[in-house]
């Protein structure tokens, strides 16, 4: 199986420059709106089988024209939802980073505890688990050719692309997901597979459908044979 990674549109807390974490009714701003609704045409072509969500609203803004479109009612799991900041939560990000812990989540995130909050190795866990977890079901259910969408937040999908590089956690924020950009990982039996990153333009179809098989033969490419 092949899953899309989708950060959720733009917020009204990224806007505000805040960490939001897993405060209650964080919403879209306009741009974020209009991010989710371009999302119907960006993916359009793709055997899109599953969508699966963290709870937060954001995210479930992000994804509501999608699923109109597809006729797919997304599976919410915990284990996606914004990492939990604690008494970060909330905070604007200029007055974070004079916190001492800022230099510590910035070079070595592995170390880093959120007072009142959760690790981020806790959270690269969790959020692989569940994309695995996913993976493995939605294979049975729909053969190894199909996609689905995991739609979460910024940290958690650095974290999961981490994983599939086989790249230390400490080296997660050298990798960048903007609001409203796709990420591209196919699973298989040997290893992972990471096909984009970041990707914020227009019909990934495209993108997938250019992409290298992987050598080890039984490791096709699903857009290569697609997202």
């Amino acid at each position: 199986m092949t899953v899309i990674l989708l950060r959720h549109g733009r917020s009204t807390s990224n806007t505000a420059h805040t960490l939001a974490g897993r405060t209650a009714g964080v919403e879209l701003d306009d741009k974020g709106t209009a991010q989710a609704a371009e999302l119907v045409d960006r993916v359009a072509g793709l055997p899109i089988k599953a969508l699966v969500r963290s709870p937060l609203l954001r995210c479930r803004l992000t994804l509501e024209p999608l699923a109109g479109a597809l006729g797919l009612d997304p599976v919410i799991d915990d284990r996606l939802a914004e990492v939990d900041y604690g008494q970060w939560t909330g905070r604007k990000l200029s007055e974070l980073m004079t916190e001492p812990l800022w230099s510590v989540v910035q070079q070595q995130p592995s170390a880093a505890v959120f007072p009142d909050g959760e690790g981020l190795a806790g959270v690269q866990a969790r959020a692989v688990a569940a994309v695995r977890e996913h993976d493995r079901r939605l294979a049975a259910e729909h053969g190894g050719d199909a996609l689905w969408v995991a739609c979460t937040h910024g940290d958690v999908i650095k974290a999961v692309l981490a994983d599939a590089l086989g790249t230390h956690l400490d080296s997660f924020q050298r990798i960048i997901a903007d609001p409203a950009s796709m990420s591209v990982i196919r699973y298989t039996d040997t290893r992972p597979f990471v096909l984009h990153v970041n990707h914020t333009g227009a019909q990934l179809a495209a993108v997938l459908s250019a992409a290298p098989r992987p050598a080890t033969e039984g490791d096709a490419v699903v857009g290569g044979s697609t997202d």
